[in-house]
């Protein structure tokens, strides 16, 4: 019995066609006993009706063998009519079915062919042996019309539901591509976040643990010393956590927006703060010399950032990797670009030196690319080594509040 319900819903299409042919066969029969006004009937009936329910029975294939169907519905059709029925919309109704569900299921073309070649037949075989008193308007307007609806029907039905089936393709493809979308503006944020804790950590702690060194040296000889270089990492610590808080404080934006509303942002890093970012630096033992040229340009706070992490990264490789005392910064403005340039004398390597290292060079690449500027490193002719990073004025970037 459960096979039976199972096997119920892919039965019901083929009993639904069945049902509607056998009414349409019906609908037919009177269509064999017409004949004009005061004239007996010239062809007996059953010709007629064996030939209908020939078309019918054919149209149980249409959906499989929609052409094959309309061939045969064309040519009971045409030999109906020349028998000598008077061909009305009864006895053509299966081949307007067939022709309807061609028109559905292939292309304009095809179900123009096949009506064309209905109508050639139809008229035809009316003009050669139809009635003789049937007037010549019913015997040609007549069957065209009657073919040419289902195709036009069908092939409206067609379009339609393509156009539909466009428009859900369409749907899904944008559905699809904003969660990509969603999904890459997420990770391109993780990254910025981790270029900036990169940075900061990368900045503060390498000079915090140069001062805390230098503290543990001096203690015993020069206490006085030794206790300012202390309230100078103070100073450091602290500025590490504040921007620290600044960057993961992005993480939690949208959610405490409402809660931090009355709260004042932390100013973003830009060109404007390279003399306090220099003056870090000697506390590292590293003096930096900053050289501008031409008037500064309006930079967008998203290439100002750029600019100065740039600057803040160069500085704390040299310290790091590079067996020099100074180092030149040199911001050069153009008419639609900043020049900014690092350069020391020592024999810095920049280069990954294990597995892990390598993503200060990394973090500046991504950081240029993103804001459309060009970046060049390496040694120079003379000694020493160089970071060369061009950016543009114009390129808009929406505004990071903090860093």
């Amino acid at each position: 019995m459960n096979d039976n319900l199972q096997d119920l819903p892919h039965d019901r299409p083929r009993i639904s066609d069945t049902a509607s042919l056998l009414a349409l066969f019906a609908c037919s029969l009177p269509g064999s006993l017409l004949t004009l006004p005061g004239e007996d009937p010239v062809v007996s009936w059953w010709p007629g009706v064996l030939l209908t329910g020939l078309s019918c029975v054919a149209l149980l294939w249409r959906r499989n063998r929609p052409r094959a169907t309309a061939a045969v519905a064309i040519t009971c059709a045409t030999v109906v009519s020349a028998c000598g029925y008077i061909v009305t919309v009864l006895l053509l109704g299966p081949l307007m079915v067939a022709l309807y569900t061609l028109a559905l299921r292939t292309n304009r073309r095809t179900a123009n062919t096949f009506a064309l070649a209905g109508i050639a037949c139809l008229l035809s075989a009316a003009l050669l042996a139809g009635p003789g008193d049937e007037p010549l308007v019913l015997k040609l307007i007549g069957p065209t019309a009657w073919l040419l609806l289902p195709v036009a029907l069908g092939t409206s039905a067609r379009l339609r539901g393509a156009y539909l089936e466009a428009v859900r393709a369409r749907a899904e493809h944008a559905e699809r591509t904003r969660e990509e979308e969603a999904r890459h503006r997420v990770t391109a944020e993780r990254v910025r976040i981790a270029r900036d804790l990169h940075d900061v950590v990368a900045h503060h702690l390498l000079l915090a643990n140069m001062q805390a060194g230098a503290v543990s040296r001096m203690l015993p000889a020069r206490p006085g010393e030794a206790g300012r270089i202390a309230v100078e990492l103070a100073g450091t610590t602290s500025s590490a956590l504040r921007e620290l808080k600044a960057t993961v404080g992005l993480l939690r934006q949208h959610a405490d927006r409402e809660t931090d509303a009355d709260k004042a942002p932390e100013p973003t890093p830009g060109l404007a703060r390279l003399p306090e970012l220099a003056a870090s630096f000697r506390h590292a033992g590293l003096t930096v010399a900053l050289v501008t040229e031409g008037p500064p340009g309006a930079l967008s706070a998203g290439t100002d950032l750029t600019a100065y992490r740039i600057v803040q990264e160069a500085l704390t490789n040299i310290t790091k990797h590079a067996a020099v005392d100074t180092a030149e910064v040199r911001l050069v403005h153009r008419a639609d670009s900043v020049l900014v340039s690092v350069t020391n004398d020592g024999s810095a390597r920049f280069g990954p030196l294990s597995p892990g290292d390598g993503y200060g060079l990394i973090g500046m690449r991504e950081r240029v690319r993103s804001a459309g500027g060009r970046i060049r490193t390496g040694h120079r002719p003379q000694g020493g080594y160089e970071v060369v990073v061009e950016l543009p004025y114009g390129l808009e970037e929406p505004a990071r509040r903090a860093v």
